[in-house]
């Protein structure tokens, strides 16, 4: 919780006291993703008096601010930079308004604005027209185009706000985090009433206000948290100690931690997801077997032609199964025998279905527990070559990662050690589709629809698992205009035979050699 908006929100005052009055003398870097800023009340004879340092780490695995009480530039290797801020008088320091970002305001009227976006954080210079004028990463093109005025974002937080919302508090505060809202999805859980509810939120949000911060652990990682969660190692009032235990505490990691802490962060997601899936699945399977099949349904239109008008679009009739009026949906453009024809097709699909969702049941409920050994061996192992080993043999560690520019890109979704990209719009299918799947990779598309293009990364030596293809092909469906159907057709072919010609339209593609799957349309 370190990028926090409410830890921000106490740290941005603290540093308001510590900067204001004084100048920005200068910041360099030394060392690649990581810039030193040093402000002083004034400059003499080229000595500083009462520096404050601001030592801001932004790599893309790791972005924190630090604040060490004295730093030793080298003399080689270190480059200066936002120098036409050099020598200007600090007026102010706050946050944005529901944002990860603090600015610092100089008197001249430019800005200096520590973006904490996580993976995209970043140092950004504005002018004095709002505008762009430096950024650290320039890798993060996408920051030249920011506003100060964008950055503030004022959310309607009230109680009427929360009741439009369906009693859900993530578009009110979207700012809680993870942390903050799987605490309050917990608290909320047997809560139906909206007062009751929103007595609970307002709770919490007092505790984020006035909090005290704990360096704690979770999952073995030192987590800088403004709730007493996990395994609580000290507890801070000053937003600055925290913050610099916190930093200090994650650089100590020792190796064996930090790898052991990301393999099980890993296989803990994963089973979170099958759980979800294995309820979704199992409810979706409640309801297919006690609900109305399609061919009793074409049963009872058969039974009662002669009581069904000419293009009809609904009818109501006696279902001899229930004893008891049934509405059946009808076509107009269709007899009613043409339409009792497309049920008993449906029914032929639904009995597929059935079967296709006991079988992912037991396949899935057999990788969970697989899962759940894997975690209970990798915390009992203590030594780093022990740890590798384990992951090396059991096919642990292919498909964990993927570069930023890829995350960044496409929506990813790691599965079973697979990671899968799904193409966002027609011209990023095209990306995904020629630049970034190879030749072994899967490809996966939603049969005689436009949707996304979907790749599963393949794995030397290693066969797509049955499982990985049926969620690929789950993702496929769902980002397609077959989103709404009860089970939708989807192309599975190795990338090889997916070819791009000259004059088609973007996203438009010609695949040679295909082979085409039923399933059910599921999100992330």
């Amino acid at each position: 919780m370190h990028h926090n908006y409410y830890f921000l929100k106490q740290l941005a005052p603290k540093l308001n006291q510590e900067l204001t009055g004084k100048r920005f003398v200068e910041a360099f870097s030394q060392e690649k993703d990581e810039i030193v800023l040093v402000f002083a009340e004034s400059i003499a004879d080229e000595a500083l008096l009462k520096p404050f340092f601001i030592k801001a780490t932004l790599r893309s695995d790791f972005a924190c601010l630090s604040f060490p009480d004295k730093f030793d530039r080298a003399r080689r290797n270190s480059v200066n930079l936002f120098t036409h801020l050099y020598d200007q008088p600090i007026i102010h320091v706050r946050v944005f308004i529901n944002e990860r970002a603090i600015e610092i305001i100089f008197k001249n009227g430019e800005v200096l604005v520590l973006k904490l976006f996580g993976n995209r954080s970043n140092l950004i210079a504005f002018g004095k027209d709002g505008g762009v004028s430096q950024l650290f990463n320039n890798k993060l093109a996408t920051d030249f185009t920011l506003s100060l005025e964008a950055l503030d974002r004022p959310i309607d937080q009230s109680f009427e706000a929360y009741v439009k919302h369906d009693l859900r508090f993530e578009p009110l505060f979207p700012t809680f985090g993870k942390l903050v809202n799987k605490h309050l999805n917990h608290l909320l859980k047997e809560i139906t009433d909206a007062q009751e509810r929103w007595e609970v939120i307002q709770a919490v949000l007092a505790q984020l206000e006035n909090p005290v911060f704990y360096i704690t652990k979770i999952e073995l990682v030192p987590v800088l948290s403004l709730l007493p969660v996990g395994e609580i190692v000290d507890s801070y009032r000053d937003p600055i100690e925290a913050l610099n235990a916190y930093y200090y505490a994650f650089i100590r990691l020792t190796g064996i931690e930090k790898e052991k802490a990301e393999i099980l962060r890993i296989l803990k997601k994963r089973i979170a997801q099958t759980e979800n899936y294995l309820e979704n699945t199992f409810n979706k399977l409640v309801e297919l077997e006690e609900g109305t099949k399609n061919d009793e349904i074409a049963n009872i239109i058969m039974a009662n032609l002669h009581q069904i008008p000419e293009r009809a679009e609904s009818v109501e009739l006696y279902d001899f199964y229930r004893d008891q009026p049934i509405k059946i949906r009808l076509k107009k453009d269709l007899t009613p025998q043409k339409a009792a024809e497309g049920y008993y097709r449906k029914s032929k699909n639904e009995k597929i279905e059935i079967t296709r969702l006991n079988d992912s049941l037991q396949a899935r409920e057999a990788e969970k527990e697989k899962m759940r050994g894997f975690v209970a061996s990798i915390e009992s192992i203590a030594l780093l070559r022990e740890l590798r080993t384990f992951i090396k043999s059991n096919g642990l560690s292919g498909g964990t990662a993927v570069s930023v520019e890829q995350a960044d890109l496409f929506k990813k979704v790691e599965f079973l050690g697979y990671t899968i990209l799904v193409g966002k719009n027609a011209k990023n299918n095209d990306l995904l589709t020629k630049q970034y799947a190879h030749k072994e990779d899967l490809w996966l598309h939603a049969r005689d629809v436009t949707g996304s293009h979907v790749v599963v990364k393949h794995q030397a030596g290693k066969k797509f698992p049955s499982p990985v293809i049926e969620r690929a092909a789950q993702l496929a469906a769902w980002h397609s205009k077959r989103r709404t159907d009860s089970l939708c057709p989807v192309i599975v072919t190795p990338k090889k035979y997916v070819r791009k010609p000259k004059g088609l339209p973007e996203g438009a593609v010609v695949i040679d050699k295909e082979e085409v799957i039923m399933v059910v349309p599921m999100g992330e």
